[in-house]
């Protein structure tokens, strides 16, 4: 049986650790293992991003290297000491991944294999390979477990497909003690607000429409941030998981209707601002999964009440308006044009 880690004196790799989980996850170990030195690889990309990382900027053990997961060398460099590599480098935005999906090609599938490659060489104690419930593609009845057919529908989806399946290659032909965890939507704090609800907030609070694919009833499950890396260490602390996947899921279903018409109660804006829009390409209409596995394995329940949580992320953009005005210009503003300006 493989132990578990103790992850008081750890040290982390944690690949797109700029971006929106990663950052948050940077956080949540310096909060919870002071005494664990923490390396951030990020390429910083258009969603990557310093200033989500400024609290920790100058903790003791702590050190940020800026590079592409898809070179060898950056990567032997940041993963130099490192017990545990958990990797949240990805291209993420579906949109995106239809316009042009060379970048999430590369980054999710071939990055994923420069890093599983290194870990192998160097020996690493834990790898958790960060994924999607998306793989599973739409679910209209029931909830998909770990061990349903994965059927991306999205060529973001099935880029993470490929890494996901790299990662349980490498912990079967080499012994790499890898993990994937398929995790649903997140929201909290720092995430770019390409994403419904920072988008949707901070539209709202410029008295912009607020764009909806289709009918709006479109359904996923939501689950903090918070929570998410919670579940994380969770599997890092528990025994005997290598070569295992886990669904971490949040139990809050909402369409993107509902989570609309809550964001617009919370910040007293109007209902008209709802604006619907010609819907996405194979626009999946529902995502669920069974965590069950989870539960069983480490005790993992999610802690933030949706309710609460959901007004905690929208005061958060409400009170943090010079971070996302720092975003919302320039090529941010290109993309959201090419993205809806036509529909």
């Amino acid at each position: 049986m493989a132990k578990a880690l103790d992850l008081k004196q750890a040290h982390f790799l944690v690949t797109g650790g700029a971006g929106f989980i990663g950052s948050n996850f940077v956080h949540h170990v310096h909060r919870r293992f002071p005494g664990a030195r923490i390396t951030v690889l990020d390429k910083l990309t258009y969603a990557g991003n310093l200033a989500n990382l400024e609290d920790v900027k100058d903790a003791p053990g702590y050190r940020f290297v800026r590079g592409d997961i898809c070179d060898p060398h950056v990567v032997a460099d940041a993963m130099k000491g490192a017990d545990v590599v958990v990797n949240f480098a990805a291209e993420t935005h579906v949109d995106r991944s239809i316009e042009d999906a060379s970048h999430f090609v590369l980054t999710d599938t071939f990055g994923v294999y420069v890093l599983l490659d290194e870990s192998r060489r160097v020996g690493v104690r834990r790898f958790i390979q960060v994924s999607t419930d998306e793989v599973y593609g739409e679910i209209l009845d029931g909830e998909a477990d770990e061990d349903a057919p994965l059927k991306a529908r999205n060529p973001y989806a099935a880029s993470k497909i490929g890494g996901d399946r790299l990662a349980y290659a490498f912990a079967v032909t080499h012994g790499v003690p890898a993990i994937v965890t398929r995790c649903s939507n997140n929201y909290g704090p720092y995430q770019y607000p390409e994403k419904l609800i920072p988008l949707f907030v901070t539209n709202a609070l410029e008295d912009k429409p607020l764009p909806v694919y289709g009918s709006g009833r479109n359904t996923r499950d939501w689950i903090h941030v918070e929570d998410h890396c919670r579940a994380l260490i969770a599997i890092l602390e528990a025994d005997d998981v290598e070569g295992e996947t886990f669904n971490i899921a949040g139990g809050n279903e909402r369409s993107v209707l509902e989570i609309g018409a809550v964001l617009l109660e919370r910040l007293k804006k109007p209902s008209s601002l709802l604006a619907h829009v010609t819907d996405r390409i194979a626009h999946d209409r529902r995502y669920a999964i069974d965590a069950s596995r989870l539960i069983q394995k480490t005790g993992f329940r999610p802690e933030v009440e949706f309710t609460k949580g959901i007004e905690a992320t929208i005061d958060w953009y409400v009170a943090n308006r010079p971070w996302w005005e720092a975003i919302r210009s320039g090529a941010f503003q290109q993309y959201y044009e090419r993205t809806y300006g036509s529909r």
